[in-house]
């Protein structure tokens, strides 16, 4: 089933693609990978070390290595530098793939790298010299940094939206329902953010619970969900189960997500009533949540031999999984029951890290090793990502169980009124745990880059097509 739409109607013939076109959008997926990669193991190695901390503080202690300067390094490198250039990058190939065209502009794709490289440069400069905009999560960055960051966005969106423009039919695929609405939201997002008028006492919270949470929500999933939306039919070699409910679960999304942000607060001076709607609107959001969900898992029913087969559907698999049970756990802590229980404890951060983690990182790897072989005719080697994907689920999961069981003992240490050194003696254990995880991780993203390196400029590897054959063919 196709849904037509006309707000972006089309300008004109569409453009032939020629095989310098296609070397072209090879050239600027590889570029925006390796550089994401890039940021995913510097991002990641300063986490590393943060999470060591914790049971050594004084471990490699400095002036520039103290755990203030370095948890929003860490933090802002993984969503800025790795998230947002590796999404981008597969938000181009897909975008360009799905319209049957050429892509609008190479000099603005080229443009938005070096804008995004910049920022996330300039940041980190920045916060290690001690400049930064305060304790407003995601928000670090001074704020002309931040205009960088959403000048990337401008060109980006201005490149997508000009690409689809010159499609090659008059719908428009699901998939850049999501990328295009995940880049005009992140820009009004950004801009929100930005604008001083109403940044100061219970405003500036409510602004920060808005931004940090539709960063996620609004910019991260979009992009991943479109993503999701491209790979795993090309994939599986077949359409996804049901037109519909993608566009179902895209306006649910919208009208739920942005609402999320209170659910941060709750017990704090913010209105009650504002709260309570971050509660509603996070219950809301199983619908599409479990709508989306069901669209992948259905797309792949009978296939599930494949996640054995082929890595890419493997990551893309766990992506869904960590999507739709992350999701879900975030509407449960958004209760106020739980909420008494998980707040400020380290279950928070094991949340983070699956969704994050589990879902956003799993998505770009696998439409990385799904869709970068089709652009440069290079392929990883099969136990590269055979290592990549186990060190990866096992660290992800250790590090997520431990600190979910961890925060929950944390918490009811608080709510029975211990004092607060035996909460920070009961972690112990679970910080040891939690560095494990971390290492397993760190030790996945040393593979990735191997693996990276065979797909653009290295000897290509011994892994099968990312494509599957299809059931008729197999029949």
């Amino acid at each position: 089933m196709a849904v037509t739409v006309q707000d972006l109607s089309r300008t004109g013939p569409t453009p032939i693609r020629g095989e310098q076109d296609d070397h072209e959008l090879s050239s600027i997926f590889k570029a925006y990978t390796v550089s994401a990669t890039f940021w995913l193991i510097f991002g990641t190695a300063v986490g590393l070390l943060l999470a060591f901390k914790f049971g050594a503080p004084d471990f490699w202690a400095g002036k520039y290595l103290t755990f203030g300067r370095l948890r929003p390094i860490h933090t802002n490198d993984v969503f800025y530098g790795w998230a947002s250039i590796a999404l981008v990058g597969t938000a181009y190939y897909v975008t360009v793939r799905s319209c049957g065209t050429k892509l609008y502009s190479t000099a603005l794709a080229w443009a938005g790298l070096w804008l995004f490289n910049i920022a996330a440069i300039a940041g980190t400069i920045a916060l290690d010299l001690g400049y930064n905009w305060g304790d407003l999560e995601y928000r670090e960055w001074p704020w002309p940094i931040r205009l960088v960051f959403l000048a990337a966005l401008i060109v980006t969106v201005w490149n997508i939206l000009a690409t689809i423009a010159r499609r090659e039919s008059q719908d428009i695929y699901l998939s850049n329902w999501y990328i295009v609405g995940g880049l005009l939201w992140t820009c009004i997002i950004c801009l929100v953010a930005v604008l001083p008028w109403y940044q100061y006492g219970l405003g500036q919270v409510t602004i920060s619970g808005y931004f940090m949470h539709n960063a996620v929500g609004m910019w991260f999933t979009p992009l991943a969900l479109g993503l999701f939306y491209y790979a795993i039919p090309k994939v599986l070699n077949r359409p996804i189960y049901s037109y519909a409910l993608g566009v179902l679960a895209f306006w649910t999304n919208l009208v739920f997500y942005p609402m999320l942000g209170a659910h941060h607060f709750l017990f704090s001076p913010l209105p009650w009533w504002l709260q309570t709607t971050a509660i509603i609107c996070s219950v809301g959001m199983l619908v599409p949540v479990l709508g989306g969900g069901a669209n992948y898992l259905l797309t792949m029913r009978g296939r599930y031999h494949g996640r054995i087969e082929s890595y890419p559907l493997a990551f893309l698999f766990v992506g869904v999984l960590c999507y739709v049970f992350g999701s879900m756990q975030g509407t449960v802590e958004a209760l106020r029951s739980l909420q008494a229980i998980w707040h400020f404890t380290s279950f928070t951060v094991g949340h983070s890290h699956f969704t994050m983690y589990g879902f956003v990182t799993f998505a770009a790897w696998g439409g990385i090793y799904a869709l970068l072989p089709l652009a440069t005719g290079k392929r990883p080697g099969q136990l590269g990502m055979a290592v990549h994907f186990w060190l990866a689920t096992t660290g992800v999961a250790i590090y997520v169980i431990s600190l979910s069981i961890g925060g929950t003992i944390q918490g009811l240490d608080w709510v029975h009124g211990k004092p607060f050194i035996q909460s920070v003696v009961d972690m112990e254990p679970y910080y040891l745990w939690r560095g494990v995880g971390g290492i397993l991780m760190f030790l996945s993203h040393l593979v990735f880059v191997w693996n990276v390196w065979r797909m653009t400029a290295g000897k290509p590897g011994d892994a099968p097509s990312p494509i599957m054959q299809s059931e008729e063919a197999g029949a």
